[in-house]
């Protein structure tokens, strides 16, 4: 028979176990093997990521795993996040699918992933379900690929109009709400126009001037030097979307935002920049700004 202490002692350590357990599981990446249930092949192991990006290596895959993607934090905006994954180009051995109520739908198959595409899904759309292709040799094969949860949006962007990888209908314009938001919460956000644009396999690549960088988490546009405030960089869009040098109709430069995904960068809203001004100027006079803008 247990004494008081002792069963206190060890109600306490079954928590820091489960605190422990829990704690494990909320991580940004996950690698693990195959071989640690390679005599249960109808094994599954259940994988918690919870972060905004990170990566996954199941090495010698056998039975499944279930990904579990979630935010660190709770909100009713979660709801609207989406999925990207993007396979490396030597990943195989799986098929993965998407599990919803038990009931799955088929995301990518193994010879799909070799092409090393970004496939985006709402994460309303349930847990990815891993399974491993049977094999006789499992030592050179291995499931790998990056994630990063972005937001959708109901709409497009005003000159590429898409949420990187076309999460949603490309090339419509941004609404006035929109523009304003994507000033204050892309990655990039700079006034400029378009120096040339590349027709890549499904997408283009536009090199675009900035005559005024207002922000950029990473090294999208590099400076021209310390005397010329000027920068370039490439932007990636949707390949539907016609876009052409210059200014576009009309005079004036655009204000380009957009995200970085996967080391690439999308643009966003794009309006004009006299639009721009107009809709900041309106919404600083009816106390409606998200955010401020230096525009002088």
């Amino acid at each position: 028979m247990l004494t008081p202490i002792l069963a206190y002692f060890l109600s306490v350590l079954l928590l820091c176990r489960i605190a422990f357990s829990q704690y494990s599981s909320d991580q940004c990446s996950w690698k693990g093997s195959g071989l640690t249930h390679e005599g249960h092949t109808r094994d599954v192991e259940q994988v918690y990521l919870r972060c905004s990006q990170g990566s996954l290596d199941w090495l010698y895959p056998t039975g499944a795993i279930i990904v579990n993607l979630r935010p660190n934090t709770q909100s009713p905006a979660a709801a609207l996040l989406s999925v990207c994954i993007k396979p490396s180009r030597d990943s195989h051995g799986a098929n993965i699918y998407l599990d919803r109520a038990g009931k799955l739908r088929l995301l990518l198959r193994e010879q799909d992933q070799a092409q090393g595409k970004v496939t985006c899904f709402s994460i309303q759309e349930g847990a990815m379900f891993i399974e491993a292709i049977p094999h006789r040799d499992i030592s050179k094969r291995i499931t790998s690929f990056q994630y990063e949860l972005v937001t959708e949006r109901t709409g497009g962007g005003a000159l590429a109009g898409v949420e990187p990888h076309a999460l949603s209908a490309p090339c419509q314009p941004c609404s006035d709400a929109e523009v304003l938001l994507a000033v204050c919460t892309s990655d990039f956000v700079g006034r400029g126009t378009i120096q040339g644009v590349e027709q890549e396999a499904e997408q283009l690549s536009v090199t675009v001037a900035i005559s005024r960088l207002y922000r950029q988490k990473t090294q999208v546009f590099v400076s021209g030097g310390v005397r010329v405030r000027r920068w370039t960089g490439r932007v990636r869009m949707p390949r539907q979307c016609g876009v052409r040098p210059g200014p576009g109709k009309g005079d004036g430069d655009f204000l380009f935002t957009g995200s970085v995904r996967f080391g690439e960068a999308w643009m966003g809203c794009a309006p004009r920049y006299k639009d721009f001004l107009r809709l900041y100027q309106e919404a600083e006079q009816s106390g409606t700004n998200p955010c401020h803008v230096d525009t002088d």
